[in-house]
C-alpha cells in the first residue's frame, strides 16, 4: 500500500507542475497562510526524498495538500473542505493500532 501512495504521489507531482499548480515552497506556504488561512498540520518524507505536507485552516476546513520534490519544487496535490484532525485511530475492537 505505502508503495502504491509513493507512485501516485509521484507521478501526481509531474502533472500538477504541467498545470502551473507548482511553485517554491515558500511561496506556496506563504500563499496558503495569506489566501485561505492554512497551516501546517502533519508532513511525512516518502521513501525517495520528496516530502508531503498537510495544510488546514481551523476557521474554514479548508485542507491542502503538497508535495516538496528533492530539488525544492512545490506542487498542489489535492485541496477541499470539512478537514477534522484525528487523534488516535481504534482498531475495530476500539483498542490502539
Amino acid at each position: 500500500m505505502k508503495a502504491f501512495l509513493s507512485a501516485l504521489i509521484l507521478a501526481a507531482a509531474p502533472a500538477a507542475a504541467q498545470n502551473s499548480d507548482c511553485g517554491p515552497h515558500e511561496s506556496v506556504v506563504a500563499t496558503l497562510a495569506a489566501k485561505y488561512g492554512e497551516t501546517i498540520k502533519a508532513m511525512g518524507l516518502e521513501q525517495r526524498g520528496a516530502m508531503l505536507e498537510v495544510f488546514a485552516s481551523d476557521e474554514t476546513g479548508s485542507w491542502t495538500i503538497v508535495v516538496t520534490a528533492p530539488g525544492g519544487l512545490t506542487c498542489l496535490i489535492a485541496s477541499g473542505q470539512g478537514f477534522d484532525a484525528v487523534g488516535e485511530i481504534l482498531g475495530p475492537t476500539n483498542e490502539k493500532t
